[in-house]
């Protein structure tokens, strides 16, 4: 599960350096840690999108059997520890009303 993720925010930190706003990224670890970056990358089911039926909806536009990653009735994606998210990059984008980046 910590691969999944760490692959996930090495995908969004890639993204960010792809669409030129790394040189926004924090120097320190501590400023990663609390989210100072440009973006915000959102997974179903969790609070900001908390309806695991729109997986549904994402998965119908992506094909994630294409890679065979296969979405079950209940919403979860297979195989275990597959994972998703919407990466917004809008230099408002925040998790939830997080404060203003120093």
């Amino acid at each position: 599960m910590q691969l999944a993720e760490a692959l996930a925010e090495y995908g969004h930190a890639r993204v960010r350096s792809e669409l030129g706003y790394a040189g926004e990224d924090p120097d320190e670890m501590q400023g990663m840690f609390e989210l100072r970056y440009r973006g915000a990358r959102f997974s179903l089911g969790y609070g900001a999108c908390p309806n695991l039926e729109d997986r549904a909806k994402i998965a119908d536009l992506l094909q994630p059997e294409r890679i065979g990653v296969h979405l079950s009735e209940e919403f979860q994606l297979h195989p275990e520890q597959s994972t998703d998210a919407i990466v917004i990059h809008h230099p408002e984008a925040r998790y939830f009303n997080a404060g203003a980046r120093a």
